[in-house]
């Protein structure tokens, strides 16, 4: 991201709110969401990086790669500086038009040639096709549980054979002491990097009803249902993770 978008600061929730409504991702969360997701998301920056990596290693000539659930365009750019054929494409989609807007602003100031086309839509209604690479990158988490399985078909029938589907996310875990012990290395992160106590209760009270986490092994059977025939858990931050699916 350009330093304009680094240097500010998430102060969302630093002051008490009388009703804390369910998140979105508006203008004010884009503005800041370099900062929020960094202090945030413990790995995301690792996992950010290395996805350049599955793009050198799985982007196939002709192909194109998709960013389903952009935002600011990180993801995007990370695989856009490591493609190695010269006749790929990527499609990057998000619905919110203030992610969007800042993402075409960082695409433009990018010095990599893989041509781009930034969507702004729902990533449901966006046609796959010829997919070599696709990325999930903490997106899935904010659909309906029983429309995740619809959308990773869906990818999958699009993908090219020997194709790579990335799923970031945060995870729930079924063992109630696996849980305490995720969670709070979570809070701890979190305080590490300067949230009050205050920023974050009225955060997750603002994530509770749209942020629905599932756990690994359900991952791993959505997308074995969804008909991938190799997934590979590749990396994890306490509660947050990433799986590697293969067509």
């Amino acid at each position: 991201m350009k330093p304009t978008d680094k240097q500010q600061r998430d102060d969302i929730f630093a002051e008490p709110k009388e009703m804390i409504v369910d998140f979105t991702f508006d203008e004010r969360v884009a503005s800041v969401f370099p900062d929020m997701i960094r202090r945030s998301v413990p790995g995301y920056g690792e996992i950010i990086a290395l996805l350049g990596l599955f793009a050198e290693q799985y982007a196939q000539p002709g192909s194109t790669l998709y960013d389903l659930g952009c935002s600011l365009g990180a993801a995007t750019l990370s695989l856009r500086r490591r493609i190695q054929p010269a006749d790929c494409n990527i499609i990057a989609v998000d619905s919110s038009a203030a992610m969007v807007e800042r993402c075409r602003d960082n695409i433009a100031h990018d010095l990599a040639t893989t041509p781009v086309e930034v969507i702004c839509g729902d990533i449901r209604e966006v046609a796959i096709s010829k997919a070599s690479v696709v990325v999930l990158n903490f997106t899935l988490q904010f659909l309906p549980r029983e429309e995740r399985l619809t959308l990773l078909k869906k990818i999958h029938a699009g993908m090219l054979p020997g194709g790579v589907l990335i799923l970031s996310e945060k995870l729930q875990f079924s063992d109630a002491e696996s849980q305490h012990f995720q969670e709070q290395l979570h809070l701890a992160f979190k305080r590490a990097n300067g949230y009050s106590e205050l920023e974050i209760s009225q955060k997750r009270a603002a994530l509770e009803a749209v942020l629905v986490p599932d756990t690994l092994a359900q991952h791993s059977e959505r997308l074995q249902q969804a008909g991938f025939s190799h997934i590979e858990p590749w990396f994890q931050a306490f509660n947050f993770a990433s799986l590697a699916a293969i067509k």
